[in-house]
């Protein structure tokens, strides 16, 4: 069984204590092997720091699932990281981008079966020079690198109750209704019909499609969007065979009737997809990156370096993510 490949996020935010507290609960929530792409003295200086008993290995993917039982493995950077919680630094950028980059590279080599990536903060990295808006766009920058194939990343938020990807996601709110296009909706439309087929095992995915305005509109009283953006490519989906429907009301979806009735709602900016899911299943949602050559899911929480440190954080949304790779993962494999 290959390896998961985790990314250490920001280290000065929650992700290694929430990935050491994943790595004590193996047994209890029956995980799958992962390594972290990581700095070990940090690791063993938080796990101290919060008086957790995690003993460490340094270890390649190779590796990794034969030391798993036993210790921590870790893959060590080049880049080394400055430790210091709660407050973020720019000299951490490096190595933050290094572990994504290596675990989004041995899981295209087959080193890997998936890529878990914890929280990053985005300022820090765009201090350092980073240039992409966030994580999933440097994804789908490196999936193109590695493969020499465009790739389309999209975010989906899957719960165990809903799922949700928004059709822009970090763009102001006042950019979202120029940024919306047909070709646009059709775009992430098909890529998640696609990926719920293929990697979730869905046969005949139902998508639920949100419209823009209040009332979806109301057939164009409310604003033109829903009747002239979305509600056609609504239909040219439903002329290719997808079963998408809607415009529908954003206020009405989420109740646990409307949620029933569909696999995915599409929704057509970033807090119209999030606010939902969050606030239904917090702890258990996860990111996943559909559209990638390669699986890749992540916690649905940020850095938290308010209580970085403390020992308080929570490694639920983590360990789901670990789950959803390793379903995703075994899914393809499967289907393949």
């Amino acid at each position: 069984m290959r390896p998961l490949a985790l990314s250490i996020g920001d280290p000065s935010g929650i992700g290694p204590e929430v990935i050491l507290q994943a790595w004590l609960r193996r047994d209890q929530d029956k995980l799958s092997p992962f390594y972290v792409l990581g700095d070990p003295a940090l690791l063993a200086a938080r796990a101290r720091h919060l008086g957790l008993d995690v003993p460490l290995c340094e270890a390649e993917p190779e590796a990794a699932e034969s030391a798993f039982d036993n210790r921590l493995p870790v893959a060590p950077l080049e880049n080394r990281l400055t430790d210091s919680a709660g407050q973020p630094e720019t000299v951490n950028a490096a190595g933050v981008i290094e572990a994504i980059s290596r675990a989004v590279t041995d899981t295209v080599e087959s080193r890997a079966a998936a890529v878990v990536t914890a929280p990053i903060a985005k300022k820090p990295l765009y201090d350092a020079g980073f240039r992409f808006p966030g994580h999933t766009e440097f994804l789908g920058h490196l999936a193109e690198e590695l493969t020499g194939r465009p790739a389309t990343p999209v975010m989906m938020l899957a719960g165990p109750d809903l799922r949700t990807v928004p059709v822009t996601v970090h763009q102001a709110l006042a950019e979202v209704p120029e940024t919306l296009t047909q070709a646009l909706v059709e775009e992430i439309a098909r890529i998640t019909d696609r990926e719920l087929r293929q990697r979730f095992g869905i046969a005949e995915p139902r998508l639920a499609i949100a419209g823009l305005n209040p009332h979806a509109g109301e057939g164009g009283a409310m604003g033109t969007e829903d009747r002239d953006v979305i509600a056609p490519a609504i239909h040219a989906l439903q002329e290719d065979g997808i079963n998408a429907f809607g415009p529908l009301p954003a206020d009405t979806m989420f109740h646990a009737r409307a949620r029933a009735g569909y696999d995915a709602a599409l929704c057509m900016y970033h807090d119209q997809a999030l606010i939902p899911v969050k606030t239904i299943a917090f702890d258990e949602t996860v990111n996943v990156t559909l559209g990638l050559p390669f699986i890749r899911t992540s916690p649905d929480h940020g850095t938290a370096f308010d209580i970085a440190g403390r020992g308080i954080a929570r490694p639920d949304s983590l360990i789901a993510a670990i789950r959803l790779a390793r379903q995703l993962s075994d899914n393809t494999d499967t289907i393949k």
